[in-house]
C-alpha cells in the first residue's frame, strides 16, 4: 500500500502569500460568534461557562492527566530514541537563528506574561487548599505550595507543546510543503493535499483554540500591567485603563508584527529575556536570598520524588476539587496554546534537529518557567511566612494584580520595580501575540513554503483582530471565566491530538523504512 502522505497537492499553483478566504472568513465568524453573545448578555454567559466548566472537567478531566502522561513518554522515545537525529530540513540545512534568539523566541511566545501574572501569588491557592489531603497552612501544605506552581510550569506542560512542533516541523520540511498550518501535523491522512474538508476542520479548531487561549492569556496580564500603571501615575484602575492597555500592547505588537521575525519578533524577545532576568536577579539578591535558594532545592528534590504522582493523581476518594480547578486547567491551557506554539516554533527551527528541539523546548522552557516561580513565588511566600506581608488574605480580598502589586512594593526602589515589571509584562505581552497574530495570517495564507512571512498587511490585522476577545472575557469577569474559555477550546484539540500523534509515528516509521 503506498504511503498516503506521499500524493501530492493536485491543484493548481498558487501565488505565494494570497489570502485563504474561507480559512479568513471562519476565524472572523469565530470572534464574532463568541464575542458578540457574551458582549449583549455577559451575566448568562458567564453562568453558562460555569456550567460548562463544571461539565468537562467532571467528565473529561481524567483525559487531560492521561494525555499529559502520554505527551511525556511520547517525547521522551522521539528525543532518545531511533528519530533522535532526524534534521527538520532537507541535509544541508543549517539554524536559521542563533541558540539563545531561538530560545528566546519559543519563551516568549509560548509563556507570554502569563508567568509573571502567576509566578507571584500561585502558590497562596494551593497554601490555603493543598493537594494529597494536607493540611492547609501547615508545613506540609507550604512544601506543596512552593513545588505544584514548578510541576504546572514544568515539563508535562511544556510537552504539550512540543509535540505539536515536532508532528507540524516534521512533515512541513522534510515533504516541503507549502502551507503552514495544524493540519501539516495530520499530513500522513490527509494525502498531502493542502486543503481537504477534514483539513480545514482541523485548522479551524486550531484557530477556536488559539483564540481561547490567546484570549485568556491576554485577559490574565491586562489587569496586572493596568494595576502597575494605576500604582505608578495615581489613574483610577478601571476597565478603561484595561482598555488602554490593551491599545497600548497592540501598539507593540502591531509594530513588532509589521517589522517581521528577524527585526521585530526576535528583537523584543532578546531584549525582553534580559530584562526579566535583570529584574529577577534583583529580587535575588535584594530579597531573603538564602530562603529562595533552600526552598527551590526542596521543592526541586520534591517535584522529581513525586513527578510521576503528581501527573496521574486523579484525586478519586476526597474529590477536594484541586486537580479539576488546578492540573486539568493547566493542562486544557496548554492543549489550546500547543497547535499555535508548534506552528510558531515550527517556523523558526529549520536546520534543527528532533533531539534539539525537544530537549531545548522542554529543558530550557521549564528551566526558565522555574527560575521566574522559584525566585519571585518565593519571596512572596517569604513575606506571608514573616507577616511581612498578608498575600494570601490579600488575594482573597483585592485580587490577583493588587497583591503582585502590593508583593513588590515591598522591595527596595519600589516604583523602579514595579515600572520594570510593567515593561516586561507588557513585552511579555507583545511577544505572545505577534507570534500569534503571525500563526494566524499564516494558517489563512494558500501558499506559504519555508522562509517566506503572510503579507504585512494581515499579520496586522489579526494582531488588532485578537484583541476582541480578551476584552470581551474582561468584560463578562472572574477567574473561572478566562477557565472555562480556555477549556472548552481545548477539548477539541485534545482529540485531534491523538490523530496527529498516530499520524507523526506513521510518517516517521514510513519515511525510515524507504
Amino acid at each position: 500500500m503506498d504511503d498516503p502522505s506521499e500524493t501530492r497537492d493536485s491543484s493548481p499553483p498558487m501565488r505565494t502569500g494570497a489570502v485563504d478566504w474561507p480559512s479568513f472568513g471562519a476565524s472572523c465568524g469565530i470572534i464574532l460568534f463568541v464575542c458578540v453573545p457574551l458582549a449583549v448578555f455577559p451575566q448568562t454567559g458567564g453562568s453558562l461557562l460555569e456550567r460548562v466548566y463544571g461539565l468537562i472537567t467532571a467528565e473529561f478531566g481524567f483525559a487531560y492527566l492521561v494525555a499529559g502522561c502520554l505527551a511525556v513518554a511520547m517525547l521522551s522515545w522521539l528525543a532518545f530514541g531511533r528519530y533522535g537525529h532526524v534534521l527538520l530540513g532537507t541535509d544541508d540545512a543549517s539554524p536559521e537563528f542563533s541558540t539563545y534568539s531561538w530560545s528566546a523566541m519559543v519563551f516568549c511566545a509560548a509563556i507570554g506574561a502569563s508567568l509573571l501574572a502567576w509566578a507571584p501569588i500561585e502558590w497562596a491557592y494551593y497554601f490555603d487548599t493543598p493537594p494529597f489531603g494536607a493540611e492547609p497552612r501547615s508545613d506540609q501544605a507550604t512544601a506543596w505550595a512552593s513545588t505544584y506552581p514548578l510541576f504546572h510550569w514544568g515539563p508535562t506542560a511544556w510537552s504539550f507543546y512540543c509535540l505539536p512542533t515536532i508532528a507540524i516541523a516534521y512533515p512541513y520540511y522534510t515533504k516541503q510543503l507549502t502551507c503552514l498550518r495544524f493540519s501539516t501535523s495530520c499530513h500522513y491522512f490527509l494525502g498531502g493535499h493542502a486543503e481537504t474538508r477534514r483539513g480545514r476542520v482541523i485548522d479551524w479548531l486550531f484557530m477556536i483554540a488559539l483564540l481561547g487561549g490567546a484570549g485568556a492569556s491576554l485577559g490574565f496580564s491586562t489587569p496586572l500591567i493596568a494595576a502597575c500603571i494605576s500604582q505608578l501615575t495615581g489613574v483610577e484602575n478601571q476597565f478603561g485603563l484595561d482598555v488602554f492597555v490593551v491599545g497600548l500592547c497592540v501598539a507593540l505588537f502591531g509594530s513588532s508584527v509589521w517589522f517581521g521575525l528577524e527585526k521585530g519578533i526576535k528583537r523584543l524577545s532578546n531584549i525582553n529575556v534580559l530584562l526579566a532576568l535583570a529584574l529577577l536577579l534583583g529580587m535575588l539578591v535584594v530579597g531573603p536570598t538564602v530562603f529562595l535558594f533552600k526552598t527551590s532545592l526542596n521543592s526541586v528534590g520534591l517535584i522529581v520524588s513525586q513527578f510521576f504522582r503528581m501527573n496521574s493523581w486523579t484525586d478519586p476518594f476526597t474529590d477536594s476539587g484541586f486537580v479539576e480547578s488546578w492540573t486539568v486547567f493547566y493542562w486544557a491551557w496548554c492543549i489550546a496554546y500547543g497547535p499555535f506554539v508548534g506552528l510558531f516554533v515550527t517556523r523558526i527551527s529549520r536546520g534543527r534537529t528532533i533531539r534539539q528541539v525537544v530537549i531545548g523546548m522542554i529543558g530550557w522552557g521549564s528551566l526558565g518557567s522555574a527560575v521566574f516561580l522559584m525566585i519571585m513565588g518565593n519571596y512572596s511566600l517569604h513575606l506571608e511566612l514573616t507577616n511581612a506581608l498578608n498575600v494570601s488574605g490579600l488575594l482573597a480580598s483585592d485580587g490577583a494584580p493588587t497583591t503582585i502589586v502590593a508583593v513588590l512594593d515591598t522591595m527596595p526602589l519600589r516604583s523602579v520595580v514595579i515600572a520594570v515589571f510593567c515593561l516586561v509584562a507588557i513585552i511579555f505581552t507583545a511577544t505572545t501575540y505577534d507570534s500569534a497574530s503571525y500563526i494566524l495570517a499564516a494558517t489563512a495564507t494558500r501558499r506559504l513554503p519555508a522562509g517566506a512571512d503572510p503579507p504585512r498587511w494581515h499579520r496586522l490585522f489579526w494582531a488588532i483582530a485578537l484583541t476582541l476577545l480578551p476584552l470581551t472575557l474582561m468584560f463578562v469577569g472572574g477567574l473561572r471565566v478566562m477557565q472555562t474559555a480556555v477549556l472548552v477550546a481545548s477539548l477539541p484539540i485534545l482529540v485531534v491530538g491523538v490523530y496527529m500523534a498516530i499520524a507523526l509515528v506513521k510518517q516517521l516509521e514510513a519515511d525510515a523504512s524507504v
